[in-house]
């Protein structure tokens, strides 16, 4: 399968139904480790990976020996608190004789509605990547209410790839792909291999969960597909439960792709030059030959800052004669950007009083 062989940036999301057994409530320890014999695969062709995994939840609820029936708010967010720690010791143990680190992030919908923090996510993760880790995301249920809820994983790794850039997200689940009918009760279903286009045709194929563990049905996937390759990122809807999933899928396992519709990386500049700018930088002559390079912009190249703006709003960048650049997200506010200036990354948390980014714009987080 070449779009699995080919990604550079891959994120899975795994479902609680596969890695908790249903009846017992205990990790499926052997699958845990099958799919960490297929992530140390990826990584080893030089793929970033970046996991989506639910299961706090459904291993706590075992711990504190609260009933297989719904849950209060309150139990779920006890549980998700209990759970977490195994889930995480969990991927650790699985990913670690492959030589691969394991990092824990746990986000809520506010962290990618507020853009300050959404950029704060993102740099954190492309930390991670870089150095070579696998992080592991999850809903914070235990802050997470109804107002600041994804309400399933399936959303939330549909915008965690379009954070990281990913190339493509796989959705593991207990199905091997979108159907045009429901398979268990319709004998004239057929899957789909490919998907080019989101349409109300295809959003009413879509169903409900099934699953007394997830609470992701085939309607929330095709929501996450759409945000995907609205972002660039191709989609795979495929069957899980059996061991080596992403293996299987090179080898010719069913499945349904999502085609995207631009490129990752111009689908976010589309979505930068978009914004309304909120302030203009006026850079030095250094500076906007390092642009037109490709180089982030350095706080020792700008030259003058104006409007009044926020951490992660969108910025108009000028030259000293006027020429407009481009457009980007800034990791300072104006009155921050005023303060340094002109002056080197170093020198930083000399004149702010407390450490910063390196870069003011990330190139990453620009359109030239």
């Amino acid at each position: 399968m070449a779009i699995l062989t080919e990604a550079r940036r891959v994120v899975v999301k795994i479902g609680s139904a596969l890695l908790v057994d249903r009846a017992t409530g205990a990790l499926r320890t052997d699958w845990l480790e099958a799919i960490s014999e297929d992530i140390h695969a990826l990584k080893a062709r030089g793929a970033d990976v970046v996991l989506v995994s639910s299961g706090s939840i459904a291993l706590g609820r075992v711990i504190l020996k609260l009933r297989m029936t719904q849950l209060a708010l309150e139990q779920s967010q006890a549980a998700a608190a209990v759970g977490q720690i195994s889930l995480a010791r969990a991927w650790q143990q699985a990913l670690a004789p492959h030589g691969l680190t394991a990092a824990q992030i746990l986000v809520t919908l506010e962290d990618s509605a507020d853009r300050r923090r959404y950029l704060n996510m993102r740099a954190t993760m492309d930390t991670l990547l870089g150095f070579g880790v696998v992080p592991i995301v999850n809903e914070n249920d235990t802050v997470a209410t109804d107002e600041i809820r994804y309400g399933d994983n399936d959303r939330l790794a549909a915008q965690v790839a379009v954070t990281v850039g990913a190339d493509l997200l796989v959705l593991l689940s207990d199905v091997d792909g979108l159907y045009t009918g429901n398979p268990n009760s319709d004998p004239e279903a057929r899957r789909l291999d490919v998907v080019t286009e989101i349409t109300p045709q295809i959003e009413a194929m879509a169903g409900d969960a099934g699953s007394g563990l997830s609470k992701g049905g085939m309607k929330t996937k095709v929501m996450a597909a759409k945000t995907a390759t609205a972002s660039g990122c191709a989609m795979i809807i495929s069957h899980g439960a059996e061991m080596h999933p992403l293996r299987r899928l090179t080898e010719g396992a069913p499945f349904t792709l999502f085609t995207p519709h631009l490129d990752p990386h111009a689908a976010r500049k589309r979505w930068i030059a978009a914004m309304k700018p909120q302030g203009t930088l006026r850079v030095d002559d250094g500076a906007a030959r390092a642009l037109a390079a490709g180089k982030s912009l350095l706080p020792a190249g700008l030259r003058t800052v104006e409007g009044d703006f926020g951490r992660g709003e969108p910025v108009t960048i000028r030259t000293l004669a006027g020429q407009t650049l481009g457009q980007g997200l800034t990791r300072y506010t104006a009155a921050e950007a005023r303060a340094i200036a002109g002056h080197h990354s170093s020198e930083i948390e000399q004149i702010l009083g407390y450490p910063g980014r390196a870069v003011l714009i990330h190139r990453d987080d620009m359109a030239v």
